[in-house]
């Protein structure tokens, strides 16, 4: 490797090939990668050993896909329909009706299933929500507050 050193007013500075740059930029970037997967390791180790599931790669890749993680999750830990809608106490239907998509559910649903599947909410969390965030005003007059019904204008 041919490199020349040149004193400039900032400082001592080295000049070399540019195949000889390329290569060390290229080894700088492989060393950042390996570093920044060093940490994913061992942030992945620290939460595992802190209780974190695991799951098989099977799992990770169905849900990765966008498969139903109700359906995949309930696979997952060996449960039928009607032995996860019985834990829940809601029927079979309403929870084949998450699993395909039909209904959502309410969060305080996906709160207990997270429990009964043993799972983080945020891996059965519906991504949009019907919450309002505290302190908005009602939309519903008070006539629909107070009987609890939704009522339409003719």
């Amino acid at each position: 490797m041919k490199v020349r050193f040149e004193t400039t007013p900032k400082g001592e500075v080295a000049i070399l090939p540019r195949a000889e740059y390329e290569r060390l930029v290229a080894l700088a970037a492989e060393a950042a990668e390996d570093a920044g997967t060093a940490r994913l390791v061992a942030k992945a180790r620290e939460e595992i050993s802190a209780g974190a599931p695991v799951f098989p790669v099977a799992v990770a890749e169905a849900l990765a896909d966008g498969e139903n993680p109700i359906r995949v999750l309930r696979g997952f830990r060996e449960m039928t329909q009607v032995e996860l809608a019985a834990a829940l106490g809601i029927t079979q239907g309403y929870l084949s009706d998450l699993e395909s998509g039909k209904r959502a559910g309410p969060l305080a649903l996906h709160r207990k299933l997270a429990r009964v599947l043993a799972v983080p909410l945020d891996l059965l969390a519906p991504v949009e929500t019907d919450i309002t965030p505290p302190g908005t005003p009602s939309r519903r007059t008070p006539a629909q507050r107070a009987t609890g019904r939704k009522t339409t204008r003719r």
